[in-house]
């Protein structure tokens, strides 16, 4: 049934760029994560990004995705899919910084 929950484009979107802005963080207006990131989520971040948003609409009885349901499982889904450079851990900064600082950055829909 989950499966089943309706996701708009512009939703579907979103989440590609909130992933595609873990590895290219010059083109979305995070140029101060250049140096920090070592790799960034992949096509499968985006899936599973796409699935939890879907699941979670679903338990708060919504048969369709907003905005507010990718922002709640991003760092639950995120959290593993950026590896940090040694700079990233001398700074103190985490991948939950960052995927905070992605959300605060990416437009949303």
């Amino acid at each position: 049934m989950v499966k089943d929950v309706y996701m708009d484009e512009k939703i579907e979107r979103y989440i590609v760029d909130i992933v595609f802005s873990t590895r290219y963080p010059k083109e979305y207006k995070l140029d101060k994560f250049h140096g920090l990131i070592s790799y960034g989520g992949s096509p499968r971040a985006s899936i599973n990004l796409a699935l939890a948003a879907k699941a979670y609409a679903f338990i708060k009885r919504r048969g369709y995705v907003i905005p507010e349901d990718v922002r709640a499982i991003c760092t639950d889904v995120m959290r593993h899919r950026i590896g940090l450079t040694y700079e990233a851990e001398a700074e103190n900064i985490t991948s939950e910084n960052i995927i905070t600082e992605i959300l605060n950055t990416v437009e949303v829909p």
